[in-house]
């Protein structure tokens, strides 16, 4: 059985992993200005600069329906079956697309094979789910095993960051006005994470650097309690240097030497430029 991938350009996936496994991206985009960026873009820093630059509030678009569309419908002319895993429906209207573009294709392949789960997430920690069922695939696995091995690893992953500043949360919506500016007054910098598909506080501190403490921290305690690392990477939000910053704590801490990915524009419209976080997965599932 031959089983194409589909997920969405919030999951960041290294470009390595999608020609390795001909993972298909559908890109959401911004508007800012009245100009759009493509949140799968080679460069990120056209965007950014930009967001510098005015006092705007980008706003984000979820991928139309032909993309899912022309992707589905590819494979099912080829008798493939697809597997899609997509940004979490709390965050996006992303999901709820690829359900109607699945049941579309259908009216032109009625046989056709296409399952889509809910990440209940994003970045990689969307990425990670969508990689075990590419890796089970890539050993002859059955589609109802794959799709429990994308759940089952979606129970065993963990992502957490720290934003530099709250404002792109109250001004995005994800944190209330008040929260925001209590949270400023008080100097408190929280950890945040997802649970149930949407954004929660995973710890509060004071100081940024308490906060990747406390990240590294939480990195160390889960591989030691969970059975063990299955695979972690950094997430920037246009801070390199910080992005580094953050894999040299790891490999001091925990002897584990992982990669740096950026974030685009879409996630980063929400959570702002300077954020800096970690996604992971372990061996045995975790409480979060």
């Amino acid at each position: 059985m031959t089983v194409k991938f589909v997920t969405d350009s919030t999951s960041y996936l290294p470009r390595d992993l999608r020609a390795r496994y001909d993972i298909s991206v559908v890109p959401l985009t911004v508007n800012l200005d009245g100009q759009v960026f493509d949140d799968d873009a080679l460069d990120y820093s056209p965007f950014y600069r930009a967001l510098e630059s005015t006092k705007s509030f980008p706003t984000s678009s979820q991928p139309a329906v032909t993309y899912f569309v022309d992707a589905f419908s590819a494979a099912a002319a080829k008798g493939d079956s697809v597997v899609g895993v997509f940004i979490s429906s709390e965050m996006s209207g992303t999901y709820s697309t690829a359900l109607l573009a699945r049941d579309m294709v259908r009216e032109t392949y009625p046989d056709a094979v296409i399952e889509i789960v809910d990440s209940r997430s994003n970045c990689m920690e969307l990425g990670f789910a969508l990689m075990a069922g590419v890796e089970l695939a890539e050993q002859g696995g059955e589609m109802s095993d794959i799709i429990h091995a994308i759940e089952s690893r979606i129970a065993r992953t963990r992502f957490i960051f720290v934003p530099d500043t709250l404002e792109y949360l109250r001004r995005g919506g994800r944190m209330g006005g008040a929260a925001a500016l209590v949270g400023s007054l008080l100097q408190i910098r929280p950890i945040l994470t997802v649970v149930d598909g949407k954004t929660d506080v995973f710890a509060k501190v004071r100081t940024k650097k308490r906060a990747l403490d406390e990240i590294v921290a939480a990195f160390k305690r889960d591989i030691e309690e969970k059975g063990g690392l299955g695979g972690a990477i950094v997430h920037n939000i246009d801070d390199e240097i910080e992005g580094q910053r953050v894999v040299d704590m790891i490999r001091a801490a925990c002897d584990v030497d992982i990669d740096v990915t950026p974030i685009g524009p879409v996630i980063g419209t929400h959570v702002g430029p300077g954020t800096v976080g970690l996604a992971y997965y372990t061996v045995e599932e975790m409480c979060k």
